[in-house]
């Protein structure tokens, strides 16, 4: 009889009790605040959370501030990523209500600090169009940036960088050549905390069609043979035109002797053939 009469004058809210087990999961600078719930049979507990920032504890009396997204819910997780917006110490606390009955504040042990998310490696793709070494990077939000290193499998000393600062749509790397694969890894990197996730898993491709592009340069070869085979008998005409005009002022047709001093001994004699039979017989 005492027992209950104890608990008509202390009321209901006696029975009602702080919910337990707070914890925070935080990856990728998404943070979430999780608890055990209340059970009170035949009834709905609903939960609500509220943070307390260095500035609350040092400025402001030590005040509390709501989340208004986790007011008077009846989940047992809350998303705090939007109210968690400095690299500072943060403590949470959650109560529980059903009806007008309220519990006691159950509070985080210890503080939160963003700079302990735990950070992953980005999820990618590699893909060889053609020629072009192109990535695809998992949109993680605007706190996060990318460096993609990148290069020719066997020369990994020659390794490659890029920073990749918004995803939008497949990044270009690099043109490849045919033949050697070319091989990707990335990390993320978060300025706001200034911390790095580890790299991916080393993807490598090998650029398509190397076939054609081994013909296109054949032809391209053969083109150029032909037009300098076609070209270097014209040149060569043009040269002996121009020895045969500067040597020859006078007639073709003109003899020309040994100087007086040695024409007993030198009876040749040299005729000068016309540039045109001179090319005829060269080509022949």
């Amino acid at each position: 009889f005492f027992f209950f009469l104890l608990l008509g004058i202390l009321g209901e809210s006696a029975l009602l009790s702080a919910p337990q087990n707070i914890s925070i999961l935080s990856t990728n600078m998404k943070h979430f605040l999780s608890w055990s719930p209340v059970i009170v049979q035949g009834e709905t507990v609903r939960y609500s959370v509220e943070f307390q920032g260095e500035y609350e504890r040092e400025y402001a009396n030590e005040s509390w501030i709501p989340i208004c997204e986790c007011s008077l819910i009846t989940a047992t997780v809350c998303n705090i990523t939007e109210d968690i917006s400095a690299t500072v110490a943060y403590n949470l606390r959650v109560r529980a209500d059903v009806g007008a009955r309220r519990s006691e504040w159950g509070t985080l042990k210890g503080f939160f600090n963003r700079i302990t998310t735990s950070l992953t490696p980005p999820l990618m793709k590699v893909i060889a169009d053609g020629y072009h070494l192109l990535v695809e990077l998992e949109d993680m939000g605007p706190a996060f940036q990318f460096c993609v290193l990148y290069w020719k499998k066997g020369q990994e000393s020659r390794m490659q960088q890029k920073v990749v600062k918004e995803v939008g749509s497949v990044v270009h790397l690099d043109t490849m050549e045919a033949g050697p694969d070319y091989c990707v890894k990335a990390q993320t990197y978060v300025e706001a905390i200034n911390r790095s996730s580890s790299f991916s898993q080393t993807q490598c491709v090998r650029a398509q069609g190397g076939r054609s592009m081994w013909l296109v340069t054949a032809l391209i070869s053969s083109a150029g043979f032909a037009v300098a085979a076609l070209t270097l008998p014209f040149l060569t005409w043009k040269t002996m035109n121009a020895f045969v005009l500067q040597k020859v002022p006078e007639s073709p047709t003109q003899l020309i002797l040994c100087g007086s001093e040695e024409a007993e001994q030198c009876d040749l004699r040299v005729h000068v053939m016309p540039s045109e039979e001179v090319l005829r017989l060269w080509i022949q």
